[in-house]
């Protein structure tokens, strides 16, 4: 899935982070869904069930080896990859339909910083609740074939770190159907 399309600067890039810092804080929106059924396959939903244990139905994640776990079966803390749908929209170069390339499952109008977000919060999506962990989502060489190497430096910047440019992770804590449109709501930090 290599990509032929100009890639944006630094400059563009830092160019929108004023409208991407202008984000929702506690009451965003749900903008699209992503399933990904096998590696380098995207289905987008207009509606989808999370589920404690397998997270987004149907999607890849559960089937998935992990070396950040000691048996090598999926990490349960990696369930869902969100993304801010402002950053999204500004690296695909505002085309919509490459907005799943990024290999997320959620991507959302909403303040993903980690001084708005940080791991324990929760948000509410219709009937389901999501928590967010504190592992890094960090993107890999298929972002940088997608979206451009200075977007991955980008992302992964001090502003992008603080910002969560390139998303966060979660995990389901309350399973529910979840719908594009439909808002999402910080309710808590959970308190281990």
């Amino acid at each position: 899935m290599s990509d032929e399309m100009n890639h944006l600067t630094l400059a563009e890039l830092e160019a929108g982070l004023d409208r991407i810092r202008q984000a929702p804080a506690d009451d965003g929106a749900l903008e699209l869904i992503v399933r990904r059924p096998e590696t380098l396959e995207r289905e987008t939903l207009d509606e989808a069930k999370l589920d404690i244990v397998e997270g987004l139905i149907g999607d890849s994640w559960i089937r998935r080896r992990s070396s950040m776990t000691e048996d090598g079966s999926p990490h349960p803390e990696m369930q869902l990859n969100l993304m801010n749908s402002r950053v999204i929209d500004l690296v695909a170069r505002q085309q919509r339909e490459r907005w799943r390339l990024a290999g997320d499952q959620l991507f959302v109008d909403l303040d993903l910083s980690l001084a708005n977000l940080p791991a324990g919060t929760r948000l509410a999506i219709g009937e389901a609740v999501i928590e967010v962990t504190p592992v890094p989502h960090t993107g890999c060489k298929k972002f940088v074939e997608r979206y451009g190497l200075e977007a991955m430096k980008w992302v992964n910047s001090p502003v992008g770190r603080e910002l969560n440019l390139r998303g966060i992770c979660a995990k389901v804590v309350q399973a529910g159907v979840i719908r594009t449109g439909r808002r999402l709501k910080k309710i808590d930090a959970h308190l281990a």
